[in-house]
């Protein structure tokens, strides 16, 4: 009769210790909805042993902010993907804050991770500041071409880009946490509060592009 198989026993190819770590994490941020799993809870999912995630990530902070870091990856290919057909610069900014609210409405637990603290390590936390510049260089981006178009108003790009960035943020976690129900703020409260956003930034007079 053959013995049960340790996690020690279950083949995985060379090189892949660390994806199969990050993948079985992910799996588990989304399906515990929290990050309360231990390196070792994770080592017997991914059927390696204890002490093989260690091999990559010297404790479960680095893993998270691992998450996180790809967590800000996939929302910058969202992003991008959403506005890529976009006629305008309106539409355009439009595009990215409903493609960030439906990020982290699919990815609850991960879009947490990715702007909470649940990383704690001082470290982890500048690793992922410096991750977020991307994103954020996404959004001052927008702004900036909006400006030169003569669409938005002209201040100071990185004030305009806080102001929105904290309206879509707010939104998302609303909208994470069921909160935005249509008895209380209307139908369609994402693209309601988006157009007010719009409405703040533009200028008066000529047709909006």
């Amino acid at each position: 009769m053959d013995r049960m198989k340790t996690p020690t026993d279950r083949p995985y190819h060379h090189g892949d210790l660390r994806r199969a770590v990050i993948e079985t994490a992910s799996a588990m941020l989304r399906e515990d909805n929290n990050w309360q799993f231990t390196l070792r809870e994770v080592a017997r999912r991914a059927g390696v042993s204890h002490g093989a995630p260690y091999k990559h990530f010297p404790d479960k902070e680095s893993l998270l902010a691992e998450l996180a870091r790809q967590g800000f990856e996939q929302l910058q290919e969202a992003l991008a993907a959403s506005t890529a057909r976009s006629r305008s610069i309106r539409k355009e900014l439009l595009a990215a804050g409903t493609a960030n609210v439906r990020f982290g409405v699919g990815n609850p637990a991960l879009y947490r991770l990715m702007f909470g603290s649940g990383t704690g390590s001082r470290t982890a936390g500048v690793h992922l500041r410096e991750r977020t510049l991307p994103t954020r260089g996404f959004l001052v981006d927008i702004l900036r071409r909006g400006q030169e178009a003569g669409v938005f108003k002209k201040h100071a790009l990185q004030g305009q880009a806080a102001a929105c960035w904290a309206q879509v943020h707010g939104l998302t976690l609303l909208s994470i946490d069921g909160l935005l129900m249509a008895e209380k703020v209307g139908a369609d409260p994402v693209e309601a509060a988006l157009v007010h956003l719009l409405e703040g930034l533009e200028l008066a007079g000529p047709a909006k592009r």
